[in-house]
C-alpha cells in the first residue's frame, strides 16, 4: 500500500508593514486544496526574519510561531507585499537580517513574490536575468532600479520555474491558483477557486486595470494643446494628420515634431490611445452595443475595436465590459 504523500510545505515570510490581504492569500488558497480523500495537499506556516511580531499595513500587529529557520524546510517560500516596500532599500542592499533569512531558503525551493515583494527578490539578486512582474503602479520604478530583470508590466503573474512573481493584490490569488493547477491539475485548482468564489483564471493582464488616462491636454496652452482639446471632442470623426496640422496653423512636419515634443508620441499614436480610453469608458458606463461603441470612439467597426483592445488590454470588448461594468 502506497504511503500518503506529505503535504507541500509553504512558508510565508512576513516583513514589517506586511499588507494584510496579501499575507492571507497563500493560506486561503493553498489550504483549500484537498486530495480526493480530503487530505491536505499543502501545509502553510508564517514566519518573520527574527521570529518576533511585525506590524501590518492596518491597525494590528501579527505574532508568529516561527522565525527564519522555517525557510530551511519549505518547499515554497512566499514573500507578500509590505507597506512602502518599493521605497525601502534605495541603495539596493537589503538589511543584514533579511539577507540572512533569504539565504536560509534551501536549494530547489520555489520562491514566490506577491505585488511589491518582487522588489525584495530583485534586490537579493534572485531575479537577475529572469522575467518578472510587480504591481503596475510600480513597474516604472522597478525597471529603473533593476534593469537586469526582464520586467513584463502587463501580465498578472510570471512563472519562471522555481521563481514566480505576481502583480498586485488579487493577482496573488491568480498566481497561487496557478501553482495549485501546476502541482495538482485543473480539477483541484478549479475546486479551490469555487470554494474561494473566484474565477479559476482571468483573461487578460494588468493593463486592463490601469487607471483610465486623463485625456485632457497636459498643457492646454502648448502649441498643439488647443488642437488636442478639439480632437477629444471629435474622436468619432475620421481625423487626419493634415486636418490637425491645419487647425494648428502649421505644416504637417512642424506639427508632428511639436506634437511629439509635447506628448511624447505621434499624433496617430495619441489618437489611438484616446480612442481606446473613450471605448473603455463607453463599455463601462453605457448600454451602447459593441458596434456603437466602435463608432463613437472612432474605431469605426467592431472588428477594429476588438483588434485594438486585444492588442492593448488582452481582452475583447465583451469581456472587458463584463469585468468592469458599473453596478450603478
Amino acid at each position: 500500500m502506497t504511503a500518503p504523500q506529505a503535504p507541500h510545505r509553504v512558508a510565508v515570510l512576513a516583513l514589517d508593514g506586511v499588507i494584510a490581504f496579501e499575507l492571507g492569500i497563500p493560506s486561503r488558497i493553498f489550504e483549500s486544496a484537498r486530495a480526493a480523500d480530503g487530505a491536505a495537499l499543502y501545509q502553510v506556516a508564517t514566519c518573520t526574519v527574527d521570529g518576533g511580531p511585525v506590524a501590518t499595513s492596518t491597525d494590528f500587529r501579527i505574532a508568529v510561531d516561527h522565525g527564519p529557520e522555517l525557510l530551511e524546510r519549505a518547499d515554497t517560500v512566499v514573500l507578500p507585499a509590505a507597506r512602502g516596500l518599493q521605497e525601502r532599500y534605495p541603495s539596493g542592499e537589503l538589511p543584514p537580517e533579511l539577507t540572512a533569512a533569504l539565504a536560509r531558503i534551501r536549494p530547489g525551493a520555489r520562491v514566490v513574490s506577491i505585488c511589491t515583494g518582487a522588489f525584495v527578490l530583485a534586490a537579493a539578486g534572485l531575479l537577475d536575468g529572469r522575467p518578472a512582474t510587480t504591481h503596475w503602479r510600480h513597474t516604472e520604478e522597478f525597471a529603473r532600479r533593476f534593469p537586469q530583470v526582464r520586467l513584463d508590466p502587463d501580465v498578472l503573474y510570471v512563472d519562471d520555474g522555481d521563481v514566480l512573481t505576481s502583480g498586485g493584490v488579487a493577482a496573488g490569488v491568480d498566481l497561487c491558483l496557478h501553482l495549485v493547477r501546476r502541482d495538482h491539475g485543473g480539477t483541484i485548482a478549479n475546486q479551490v477557486a469555487r470554494n474561494s468564489l473566484v474565477p479559476p483564471w482571468r483573461e487578460g493582464g494588468q493593463r486592463q486595470y490601469v487607471d483610465l488616462l486623463v485625456a485632457a491636454a497636459a498643457d492646454p496652452g502648448g502649441s498643439t494643446g488647443a488642437v488636442r482639446e478639439w480632437a477629444l471632442g471629435h474622436l468619432a470623426e475620421p481625423l487626419t494628420l493634415h486636418q490637425l496640422a491645419d487647425r494648428a496653423g502649421m505644416s504637417v512636419r512642424t506639427f508632428t515634431r511639436r506634437f511629439r515634443e509635447e506628448t511624447g508620441s505621434s499624433p496617430g499614436q495619441w489618437l489611438t490611445v484616446q480612442r481606446t480610453e473613450r471605448a473603455r469608458e463607453l463599455l463601462e458606463r453605457t448600454e451602447l452595443s459593441i458596434d456603437q461603441v466602435a463608432r463613437e470612439s472612432g474605431f469605426g467597426t467592431a472588428a477594429s475595436l476588438r483588434l485594438q483592445l486585444r492588442g492593448r488590454l488582452d481582452l475583447p470588448p465583451s469581456a472587458y465590459r463584463r469585468t468592469f461594468r458599473s453596478a450603478g
